[in-house]
């Protein structure tokens, strides 16, 4: 059964996906062909943007490290205020609107001001950068769980809970750890896991700027440092890093220009 048209009126919540435009759903690529105004976030990509109609208004609403276009309220308040404007609505996350997205804030206001929403997944970047990079996120060998977590809480601290973290036979992916990488590898270190427990950092994943660094806890930091790599970037730790120089396929396609 084919999805509906986009409705006057609407604010569709719709999850761009890590960064490989062929990633969308059919059901993103389908409204973002039919949308009036365009609300989009930092982290969609260029290739992304590249499928959306070109008659659409686009908003700018990115959140960059110390830097917000506009403010999350703000945000909440324009989809409600162009949505009773009659608009056709996409508000356009990178990932996933419902993984880190703050897709869950945006549609409390919308469903408290009664205007109507839809929710379209995307590829959260775990799913998409492990694949591309050739990490899985379980394995029977060596993962039987896998944990998300932001490295960027709404206080600008990292307390997380690191002796659930620190644990074997699990993977843990950080998004938007970056900054935060020494104190992530650090952190891990206190509360249990071994110095050369496998670690991984990927810059950019799915896009032809992925670059993957993979070490130890204790490792990690120095080489990320050397490597000068650029946000956003994906964080993932445990014995399943130790599987990509061997499953890894997208870089070196990548490199071939493939």
């Amino acid at each position: 059964m084919s999805q509906t048209p986009a409705q006057a009126g609407t604010v569709y919540l719709v999850g761009a996906g890590p960064g490989d435009a062929d990633l969308l759903t059919l059901r993103a690529a389908q409204l973002l062909l039919e949308a009036d105004v365009l609300v989009y976030d930092a982290l969609v990509s260029a290739a992304v943007l590249d499928r959306v109609t070109p008659t659409a208004e686009r908003i700018y609403a990115g959140k960059e490290r110390g830097n917000h276009a506009i403010a999350q309220e703000d945000i909440n308040h324009l989809l409600v205020r162009l949505a009773k404007e009659g608009k056709r609505v996409v508000r356009l996350k990178g990932g996933d609107p419902y993984t880190f997205g703050r897709g869950g804030e945006e549609v409390e206001t919308l469903a408290a001001s009664g205007v109507p929403f839809e929710v379209v997944p995307g590829v959260t970047a775990a799913a998409g950068v492990a694949a591309y990079t050739g990490i899985p996120l379980t394995h029977r060998k060596h993962a039987q769980a896998c944990v998300f977590v932001t490295g960027h809480l709404q206080d600008g601290t990292m307390n997380l809970d690191w002796p659930g973290l620190a644990r074997r036979r699990q993977t843990v992916v950080i998004y938007m750890g970056l900054h935060g990488l020494p104190t992530v590898c650090a952190k891990l270190i206190e509360h249990g896991l071994p110095a050369d427990w496998p670690a991984a950092i990927v810059q950019q994943g799915t896009t032809r700027n992925q670059r993957t660094v993979t070490g130890t806890l204790a490792s990690l930091p120095k080489l990320a440092d050397e490597a000068q790599l650029k946000a956003p970037t994906l964080i993932i730790v445990g014995e399943t890093v130790t599987l990509q120089s061997k499953l890894s396929w997208f870089e070196h396609q990548a490199w071939l220009g493939n």
